[in-house]
């Protein structure tokens, strides 16, 4: 038996550049599935994005969902993208290893946890103040090249990862450090810096974007303690659930994570397409 991919809808091409067309997934002509392939409008034409692949009851664990994948990978191929990636829900297990069979490299993961109604404490002698203007100008230009950077170390072309950056930043902070619901922090231990957060207030959830322990005060708590600032603010906005997103190999900050009772919601995957 043969499966294929049947396009059900013309490529489709939006204002902002991405690429989009749905199929169907075949086997003999016969419709066993579906597949949503588009090209990633965060991380430009060059990155492939798998939205939705599902087969049918009955065709599961027959390949088909492989084949399709791999299918999927030549289409991508031929719109010139060098990178295709997708997520998989973390309950799962088909999904996770469909990604692991195929070559696809874990690239990060979503993380969340459910608050009660009291915001936990800070240890003695911590404190938490606003960003000054003159921090966030530096931050925000730190973070941005970081931000890059990373992506490009999980194969994104730098010139997309960097636009990439310019875009986030420009999207999620229209009004800098005045943006709506945006809350930029800066940890004090006995009234030195040590640390900052950047924390989301979303109308679901609070969303850590950015939490770091300065250099110079790394391995000292200090970033469980901006975690525990995380959940009060969150807390105190009326949020009963806080997410973040960490990527893959940062093994400190996944161990920490998960002390707090953060659990995975989802993973991303990525794999090049040579």
């Amino acid at each position: 038996m043969t499966t294929t991919l049947r396009p059900t809808e013309p490529l489709q091409r939006a204002a902002d550049g991405t690429r989009s067309r749905h199929y169907q997934v075949c086997v003999n002509s016969r419709p066993v599935g579906v597949l949503h392939l588009g090209t990633s409008p965060q991380l430009g034409p060059s990155v492939a994005v798998i939205h939705k692949l599902r087969v049918d009851g009955p065709d599961r664990r027959r390949g088909r969902g492989t084949v399709a994948a791999l299918a999927a990978e030549e289409v991508a191929r031929g719109w010139g993208c060098r990178l295709i990636e997708a997520s998989v829900d973390a309950d799962s297990e088909a999904g996770t290893r469909l990604a692991e069979a195929l070559g696809y490299v874990l690239r990060n993961r979503t993380m969340a946890k459910p608050l009660g109604e009291t915001p936990p404490t800070l240890p003695a002698g911590s404190r938490a103040r606003p960003m000054t203007p003159d921090e966030f100008t530096a931050w925000q230009a730190y973070e941005a090249e970081q931000y890059a950077r990373t992506w490009m170390e999980r194969g994104v072309p730098e010139e997309d990862a960097r636009a990439k950056a310019r875009r986030d930043h420009e999207v999620l902070l229209p009004q800098g450090a005045a943006t709506e619901n945006m809350l930029f922090s800066v940890l004090e231990q006995e009234g030195e810096r040590v640390g900052i957060l950047w924390l989301a207030l979303r109308e679901d959830r609070a969303f850590v974007f950015d939490v770091e322990a300065d250099a110079a005060h790394r391995g000292r708590g200090h970033g469980r303690t901006l975690m525990l600032l995380a959940e009060a603010q969150a807390t105190a906005a009326g949020h009963s659930l806080i997410g973040l997103n960490v990527f893959a190999g940062n093994t400190a900050a996944e161990r920490l994570y998960e002390s707090l009772g953060y659990r995975t919601t989802r993973y991303s995957y990525g794999k090049p397409l040579l």
